[in-house]
């Protein structure tokens, strides 16, 4: 089965090169000049927001799925990058599910917690949205162009993502563990609320989903609710590093450029119940994920 990975150099991209299950053959795709990951697929440098292209490398190729993980995450930037952040998440969008639709392609989606308003989480497949902030809005819109297109296609939402790759860009445990590692207190919130996803397991969800023909609308996250004070409490207590450091305050104390769900979350029974998929809890993910963190030491 031939699968394109867009995005393939940020973190979950990486991660799905990394788990390509056997039977697969990935075409890796992003705007840099190579894939990092360039022994685990062909590579092709490709702007999605050039249709025709897009289109014509799909007509020539004839991918069965297209993993559609690129998009503009920085959720404070979106704010006042608009005009990026939309031509990212919604036209780029638009512009695979056009050209899934004229090559017969599959489509997996990702997207975000962040199209809820986080005012009475956790939230089901079918629940309304209503974002808040111009990503989620970004993130919304982009769900809907898929809809309306026709496409067949799954879209998988996550949220808190983080993971360990090569190039490795800042997430919050990353950038958590450097702080404390250099003995730098920090302020971390304890209002906003939602579930952590390692980005190995769900790279692993994900292959599962295409492997399934899943259809439909999943939430894929770990199984635990926490606010991001207990994350940090619990990576530090993993890592034998010093809590004392992180210190409690409000969202509002923070005061963050693009406003936050709250009380979030995803509720992630249907991905168990439909597709036998059930991530690891915090706790354990964490485990995980530190073998990998001592064995780039």
């Amino acid at each position: 089965m031939r699968v394109w990975v867009t995005g393939c150099n940020g973190l979950l991209g990486q991660k799905l090169l990394e788990t390509i299950p056997g039977g697969f053959h990935c075409v890796g795709i992003d705007l840099q000049e190579r894939a990092i990951l360039a022994d685990r697929c062909e590579y092709v440098r490709l702007d999605l927001s050039d249709r025709n292209e897009v289109k014509d490398l799909a007509l020539g190729d004839k991918p069965d799925w297209i993993i559609h993980t690129a998009a503009f995450t920085r959720v404070d930037a979106a704010e006042t990058e608009r005009d990026a952040c939309w031509q990212a998440n919604v036209i780029g969008t638009e512009n695979v599910a056009y050209a899934a639709r004229k090559a017969h392609s599959r489509v997996l989606h990702v997207s975000t917690d962040y199209i809820f308003d986080g005012a009475d989480g956790p939230y089901k497949e079918d629940d309304k949205p209503n974002p808040i902030g111009f990503y989620g809005r970004s993130k919304l819109a982009s769900e809907n162009a898929l809809i309306i297109s026709e496409v067949e296609h799954v879209v998988v939402r996550l949220m808190v993502l983080y993971g360990l790759t090569m190039d490795q860009k800042p997430n919050f445990v990353i950038w958590l563990l450097d702080q404390l590692g250099e003995n730098k207190p920090v302020n971390i919130v304890n209002d906003q609320y939602g579930n952590t996803t390692l980005a190995d397991e769900l790279a692993e969800a994900m292959w599962t989903c295409v492997e399934r023909q899943a259809r439909g609308v999943y939430h894929i996250a770990g199984p635990d609710i926490i606010n991001r004070y207990q994350f940090a409490q619990m990576i530090a207590d993993r890592f034998d590093l010093d809590k004392n450091l992180i210190s409690p305050l409000s969202t509002k104390e923070l005061a963050q450029p693009a406003p936050r769900p709250l009380k979030s979350g995803l509720v992630v029974d249907k991905a168990r119940n439909d597709l036998g998929i059930q991530l690891s809890a915090t706790d354990n993910a964490l485990m995980r994920f530190k073998k990998q963190w001592d064995a780039r030491k």
